[in-house]
């Protein structure tokens, strides 16, 4: 369909009408950019793996070897972010007739589960230290946590633009915000343990920041869960949906309302309006439309209008929405 465009068409329980833009059209909503932010941020943390291995096999650290894999994981959910994020741009086709936005969605999830992993692995390590801690290089620990502290966190703040309204940004950004504390958090072990000489601090506070990490993820985690089963997300409310729809003139009942994540950016709906007095023309299927994508983000609407409620002829009792 081009963009802006409406169609309509006879249906035999009544008539169906799809209000959307196309998603690539000039008003359509197409996803941020952040191609180079991914792009950017895969190398830092590449060259900073490369420091972190070199370092700490000179200072026999491995603190700074086990942060090394944990940072590896994460340049793979950059990367698997990146893919979803790329592949939701591809245009719709034959065979994925809504484009492959859904593919963000898988990306979020992944990215959830990486950190859920890397949550394991760092408290697998730090419980396995804590009844014999290791020696640790403290002053070369601290120098190269440093330098991680300002790459994970300069990259996280190149996602900070897109993490509140992108589930699969936002997974990128956790991971970054993650390795920024994990990489505080050895700046903090380090420095104690430079005063003190007490080693069981650095798994201690491993333990810490990964409850940290849990907390933070398990709530993206969920989220992606929702979007990969079709739940509303949560940022809507349906039943605000369902009287924003019956407030519009001529508007009888609303039933069989459907919302739905196409993309972690974009959302779906589908509802059966009953009016009446007729069909209200195409003005008030972009008034419609209007109104979803302005108050509820809703991009792409689908409505069928009735001119009889057809559910209460078929049901004994009220029929759910």
């Amino acid at each position: 369909m081009s963009a802006g465009s409406h169609h309509s068409h006879d249906h035999h329980h009544g008539q169906i009408t799809h209000s959307h833009h196309d998603r690539h059209g000039p008003h359509g909503h197409v996803p941020a950019n952040f191609s180079r932010a991914f792009a950017l941020g895969i190398a830092l943390n590449t060259l900073y793996i490369i420091v972190e291995v070199i370092y700490g096999l000179m200072a026999g650290s491995v603190a700074l070897l086990a942060d090394a894999g944990h940072n590896l994981s994460d340049v793979l959910g950059l990367a698997v972010a990146w893919a979803g994020a790329e592949l939701a741009k591809r245009p719709p086709s034959k065979q994925f007739t809504y484009g492959l936005g859904g593919s963000s969605i898988l990306a979020a999830l992944l990215n959830a589960l990486f950190l859920l992993v890397a949550c394991g692995a760092i408290a697998w390590e730090a419980v396995s230290r804590i009844g014999s801690p290791a020696p640790v290089a403290s002053t070369t620990v601290i120098i190269v946590a440093s330098i991680g502290i300002v790459i994970n966190f300069g990259t996280a703040m190149l996602f900070m633009r897109g993490q509140k309204e992108d589930a699969n940004i936002r997974g990128a950004f956790l991971h970054m915000m993650a390795d920024a504390g994990v990489s505080a958090g050895v700046v903090v072990a380090g420095i104690i343990i430079y005063f003190t000489g007490l080693y069981w601090i650095d798994p201690l506070i491993s333990l810490v920041i990964v409850g940290i990490i849990f907390w933070s993820t398990w709530g993206l985690l969920s989220e992606a869960v929702r979007m990969s089963l079709s739940g509303v997300p949560r940022n809507i409310d349906i039943e605000n949906v369902m009287d924003s729809l019956s407030e519009f003139q001529g508007v009888q009942t609303v039933h069989d309302l459907h919302i739905w994540p196409m993309s972690t950016s974009e959302n779906a709906l589908t509802a059966h309006l009953v009016m009446p007095d007729g069909h209200p023309g195409k003005g008030f299927l972009a008034e419609v439309e209007r109104d979803m994508k302005r108050r509820f983000a809703i991009h792409h609407v689908t409505i069928q209008i009735e001119l009889e409620d057809e559910e209460a002829g078929l049901c004994d009792t009220e029929c759910p929405r």
